[in-house]
């Protein structure tokens, strides 16, 4: 299915550009990183459009995306979901002396990937 949406671009560009949203926007606890990738992710293979109405459709996909993530996670921001204020040092100490990563932030990824896929292909 990923092959289909490939946009031929350098493999290590993405991981690059998309790494400061780490802990929500370089660990202020603002929008998980997840979600802003996943926007990036629709917004790069969907292009900005040409009309006015293509346009707002594109900005539509962002929405319906939102909306379906903070349905299956609850919320969008990094502090909201793990619970931990990852700007103070007792924050980061908790995050990684706990399972939060795997319980929280990589299943934030994965449904963020899997619903980008199914906005992709249902707006194909």
């Amino acid at each position: 299915m990923c092959q289909e949406f490939d946009l031929n671009l350098d493999k290590e560009v993405i991981p690059q550009i998309a790494y400061l949203f780490a802990g929500g926007i370089g660990n202020t606890g603002s929008v998980c990183g997840a979600v802003a990738g996943a926007v990036m992710a629709i917004a790069l293979m969907k292009g900005r459009g040409e009309t006015m109405e293509e346009m707002m459709g594109r900005l539509g996909l962002a929405q319906e995306f939102r909306r379906k993530f903070e349905k299956e996670m609850n919320y969008i921001h990094c502090r909201e979901l793990t619970g931990l204020d990852l700007t103070t040092q007792e924050g980061m100490e908790q995050l990684m002396k706990s399972d939060i990563s795997q319980k929280v932030c990589f299943p934030a990824v994965g449904l963020a990937f899997q619903l980008v896929m199914e906005i992709l292909k249902d707006n194909n």
